[in-house]
């Protein structure tokens, strides 16, 4: 089994910049994880600018508890990124039982999606091609998966990981100076292609063309920092910041105005160009180059699933929507979309911020 590539993750709290994300993986392990160890950048650059502070919070917990309780802070892994959580309004015996139940949560379900264990439902199904008997949770995250599909004409596709995979060792060679796979390579990796070709039910996912495989890393860290906030939220914390790869924003945050997140121009800027203020919402964010194939870092890692790497018409795109699950997916989607794409989905009804 692969290692998985280093995510070089710098968390820093109260005005941070994230670099590091592991956005997709060598499909069976065939390329060395070294080809991109040393080009890694986060995809998702995100300036957290809020903190509880203070008695200036909103909870279930009873009065009492949160006379005892203080801001308390989480930090750990999902599927190779760094993820923390910020939750108020307990004690620590009642926050360590609670982040328990977090870690043991983010194992289960990265024990289904992950592309890094080579046991995963995940892995095993592309190794395969079908995959009996599959969890709830990975049923789930193929609907959603189909319907963002459907709703980015066809543009958010998971099964893009054989054009990953031809990339990456396209790449690798020293001698490559330029975009452009040889013709023969780009379309036998596009005939890969195609998430209609993806059966699933209750019984069964499968692939009807032999040696596709799927990357369900643009949906389901959204999907992990849903049920996340969902297992807090069950546990009677109502005033959370999650960043498990997306952000989640339960409650009013330190003043009860909502949380204030800022949201980075460029990989390569400290600028916040967007500031959001969020209450029980999430935030998405894709930037092309946020994790490139090349060490001078001009193609980036987002790739088109009818044409291969393109040139995107924005440096970031983000979503709010209700969940992050959901804005993962359409963020992937619009990086890759025309200026008169992401117009449509904002006619739609997504807000989306380029």
């Amino acid at each position: 089994m692969c290692a998985p590539p280093p995510c070089q993750a710098r968390p820093r709290w109260m005005g941070r910049s994230r670099a590091g994300r592991c956005r997709q993986h060598m499909q069976g392990c065939r390329i060395m994880d070294a080809t991109l160890s040393s080009r890694i950048s986060r995809r998702r650059l995100l300036f957290i600018g809020a903190a509880f502070a203070g008695s200036a919070v909103a909870s279930s917990w009873p009065a009492s508890v949160l006379a005892a309780g203080a801001l308390q802070r989480w930090t750990g892994q999902a599927l190779g990124a760094h993820a923390t959580i910020q939750l108020a309004g307990a004690p620590q015996p009642l926050a360590d039982e609670a982040f328990a139940a977090v870690t043991a949560e983010i194992r289960r379900l990265e024990a289904i999606f992950s592309l890094y264990r080579a046991d995963s439902e995940l892995s095993r199904l592309n190794r395969k091609g079908k995959l009996s008997a599959p969890s709830p949770e990975l049923l789930a995250v193929l609907t959603l998966a189909a319907a963002a599909h459907r709703e980015t004409g066809g543009l958010f596709d998971p099964t893009v990981q054989p054009l990953f995979a031809a990339y990456a060792e396209h790449f690798a060679r020293a001698d490559t100076r330029s975009t452009e796979l040889p013709e023969k390579s780009l379309d036998a990796a596009l005939a890969k292609v195609g998430f209609e070709a993806v059966r699933f039910d209750a019984d069964a996912v499968a692939y009807a063309r032999p040696a596709m495989a799927m990357t369900l890393n643009g949906i389901a860290q959204g999907f992990i920092t849903d049920r996340v906030a969902a297992l807090l939220k069950g546990r009677g914390f109502d005033n959370v910041l999650l960043d498990i790869g997306e952000i989640v924003a339960l409650g009013g945050g330190r003043d009860g105005r909502g949380w204030r997140i800022g949201l980075k121009r460029a990989p390569d800027q400290d600028t916040v160009s967007d500031r959001l203020t969020l209450t029980d919402r999430a935030v998405a964010t894709s930037m092309p180059r946020g994790t490139t194939f090349d060490a001078a870092g001009r193609f980036g890692h987002i790739i088109h699933p009818r044409q291969g790497l393109v040139t995107s018409s924005v440096a970031r795109a983000s979503v709010v929507a209700d969940n992050a699950a959901r804005a993962d997916a359409l963020s992937t989607a619009a990086v890759l979309m025309t200026f008169e794409q992401i117009s449509q989905l904002r006619a739609r009804g997504v807000d989306i911020r380029v």
